[in-house]
């Protein structure tokens, strides 16, 4: 059965926390027919849909994005529900990887937060088109036209209103649609019967005025609008939505809409905005990589050429792994044989799912444009599939580092085998999440993007596995890095019976700019063989395994170019492994001598908290090392932003909430690495020596 790809969605629902995306999807489900009752995120009931987690109906947050498949008028959307925590952004950032599109989601009385503007980052990383929507217009202090405002200015989109609410806070009771000219109102319980009336007298004129805002800012990108409009003719309603989706997709516009989903006012016209405005799979341009020619090629929304897929997400079921996959060429059936060029092999697909949430539905094929899951096939998160014909991969998933750590052992020594499952698992579905061995002491270390989110991983291994875990306290992960250019000229000899080992280094070593995103580079610039090709490689292995472990704290060494100018090698002693030995001791001696810093990782900070306690927080923020980057009043409420460093910030949901009785909130983000004060440095480096001479008399 072909199918009109011109009519297909995929989208996802990003935000910053609390603005209202979960609650936005359960009204979606209900209004496309694929829910019967609305659960609500907090407040009884069996908790939303797409919450499907013991832990998410608990707490109320998104953890894991879930996707879901709906019918609305002539079109076919797949949507995602992303998580607004920053310490789930891999599983936004992979989202927006595979999606055409996303529904912004602001709130009407906060707007542009510190997670909205990390949002609008991975969008803009994977030139995702993204239409606004401006939720919880009901209440207390909403304001849409303030935060189209803040979208502009703050987020730099060219935001332009297709509609402007009727009434605000408690007396929103619709929306005008500016395109249409006309005034929509929600009826019946549910908000399901939608009435169109023509536009009160009292908001004519307002609605004219942006109707005229909204014309001449889509005027620019249609040579033909410009030409009706300068002749004073009507603009047709065609040719304006039209226009709108042109600029849309081309990511220059931004159309805004309005409502309040908790209130179910706005959202069918959202899915109309959808339709009419976000792309289809053929709007989309999109390249892989053969691998064999080592070159870019189009990838095309056909389903006869051959197949080419991206698993972007791992779920670890009972009955085996759940591979989510947007496919972007071809189609899949079941039974299928399709290549991974990652792991070089050839893998049987046995059966394949669309999901809703987390039900699941046998099919038995599908076709580029859409998102499934394939069950019990072997791989990891970013792999691409293709047909075996060819050999392509589509481009991977950004994925941010750690920055925290905490150590953790099995409070009965019968549990090691579960939490060891466990970890494999959570490292195979989430490559923001990081698990080693520490050497010395012989901890189990894991690394994460915040304290949430470890939190949850030790709660998922308590009730999942059933096994309990001792955690230790929360470490930061601090970095090193060079302060000035230093040199090196190192020889390794070792003479035993037997062959010896000889190799001998000369190089420099100097520290790459600020902001620069490379932590290491290594350039060989030997001439006339003064140390042979094949022992290149075993210079940079040992460079690469010192840069994991700086000689000054133990911790991982950033900006750092090696430069590798001479040397020397003996006929018979040489070999890699004196190469490597040499260039590990080499880099310890000249990153020492380079005057090295160590670096801390840097939060952004927005707290929100009622005016009264506005000199507190700020206070308290400073305590902590914070530098205050400014506030802004938002009604009763103070938005504070800062800059703290990560090591200050543990506990800190507890001490602010105290602070203000209860009534503050926060969100934080990783910003950037900088250095500590010397005091902390000498301190973090005095400990390392001390374990380092504990672990050697041991």
């Amino acid at each position: 059965m072909s199918k009109n790809l011109s009519l297909y969605r995929n989208i996802g629902i990003s935000a910053h926390i609390d603005s209202g995306k979960t609650t936005l999807t359960e009204r979606i489900l209900f209004y496309t027919g694929r829910i019967h009752k609305i659960e609500e995120v907090r407040g009884g009931g069996d908790g939303a849909t797409m919450d499907h987690m013991e832990l998410e109906k608990e707490r109320g947050i998104t953890i894991t994005s879930a996707a879901t498949t709906v019918t609305w008028k002539d079109i076919t959307v797949n949507i995602i529900d992303t998580p607004g925590h920053v310490d789930f952004t891999v599983e936004v950032e992979r989202s927006l990887r595979v999606l055409d599109g996303a529904v912004m989601v602001l709130c009407g009385v906060s707007g542009v937060q510190s997670q909205s503007i990390t949002v609008d980052r991975q969008m803009k990383r994977y030139n995702v088109p993204c239409v606004a929507f401006i939720n919880k217009l009901d209440r207390q202090g909403a304001d849409a036209f303030r935060v189209t405002k803040a979208l502009r200015e703050k987020l730099a989109h060219n935001a332009v209103m297709v509609q402007i609410p009727i009434g605000i806070e408690n007396d929103m009771n619709g929306v005008i649609d500016l395109v249409k000219m006309k005034a929509y109102y929600f009826d019946g319980i549910k908000g399901e019967t939608i009435r169109e009336e023509a536009i009160p007298a009292d908001y004519k004129d307002k609605a004219e005025e942006y109707r005229m805002a909204m014309l001449d800012a889509v005027s620019m990108f249609s040579d033909d609008m410009m030409n009706i409009m300068l002749e004073d003719k009507p603009v047709p309603t065609d040719l304006l939505q039209a226009t709108i989706r042109k600029a849309c997709i081309a990511r220059i516009l931004t159309p805004v809409f309005c409502g309040s989903a908790y209130k179910n006012k706005g959202v069918q016209l959202l899915l109309d905005g959808v339709r009419a405005y976000l792309p289809s799979p053929l709007d989309r341009q999109y390249f892989g990589t053969d691998n064999e020619k080592k070159e870019l090629v189009e990838v095309f929304s056909d389903p006869s050429k051959p197949f080419i897929a991206m698993a972007f997400k791992i779920v670890d079921e009972t009955f085996g792994q759940l591979t989510y996959t947007r496919i972007y060429q071809g189609t899949l059936k079941k039974g299928d044989t399709c290549f991974n060029p990652r792991m070089g092999k050839s893998q049987r697909i046995g059966r394949i799912v669309r999901l809703h949430s987390n039900n699941k539905e046998e099919i038995a094929e599908a076709s580029a444009g859409d998102i499934i899951a394939m069950v019990g096939v072997d791989c990891a998160s970013g792999d691409s599939y293709c047909d075996e014909s060819i050999n392509v991969s589509m481009e991977s998933i950004f994925v941010p580092e750690p920055v925290i750590e905490l150590a953790l052992k099995p409070l009965k020594q019968d549990d090691a085998v579960k939490i060891s499952k466990a970890l494999n698992r959570f490292m195979r579905e989430d490559p923001t999440f990081r698990v080693r061995v520490d050497e010395e002491s012989n901890e189990t270390i894991i690394k994460g993007m915040g304290e949430l989110h470890l939190e949850i991983y030790v709660e998922r291994i308590k009730r999942e596995y059933k096994a309990e875990v001792i955690v230790g306290a929360p470490k930061v992960n601090y970095r090193e890095a060079p302060g000035r250019a230093s040199s090196f000229d190192y020889k390794h000899k070792k003479q035993t019976g037997g062959s010896g080992q000889y190799a001998h280094i000369v190089g420099t070593l100097t520290p790459l700019p600020e902001g620069s995103t490379d932590t290491f580079i290594f350039n060989n610039k030997t001439v006339g063989g003064s140390v042979p090709k094949e022992f290149i490689p075993g210079v940079e292995k040992g460079l690469k395994e010192a840069i994991d472990k700086g000689p000054l704290a133990g911790c991982q060494v950033i900006g750092c170019q090696i430069d590798l100018i001479d040397g020397g090698f003996h006929p018979v002693d040489s070999s890699e492994m004196a190469f490597k030995i040499a260039a590990r001791a080499a880099f310890k001696e000249a990153f020492l001598a380079s005057k090295p810093t160590l670096l801390e990782p840097i939060m952004r900070v927005e707290v929100e908290t009622p005016v009264e306690f506005q000199g507190p927080v700020q206070g308290d923020l400073s305590s902590r090392r914070g530098l205050l980057l400014g506030s802004d009043m938002r009604d009763d409420y103070a938005v504070i932003i800062a800059e703290v460093p990560l090591s200050e910030m543990f506990g800190y949901s507890t001490d602010v909430r105290s602070k203000t009785q209860g009534k503050a909130g926060f969100s934080m983000e990783f910003a950037r690495y900088k250095p500590v004060p010397t005091s902390i440095q000498e301190q973090v480096s005095a400990k390392f020596r001390e374990d380092q001479a504990k672990g050697n008399k041991e």
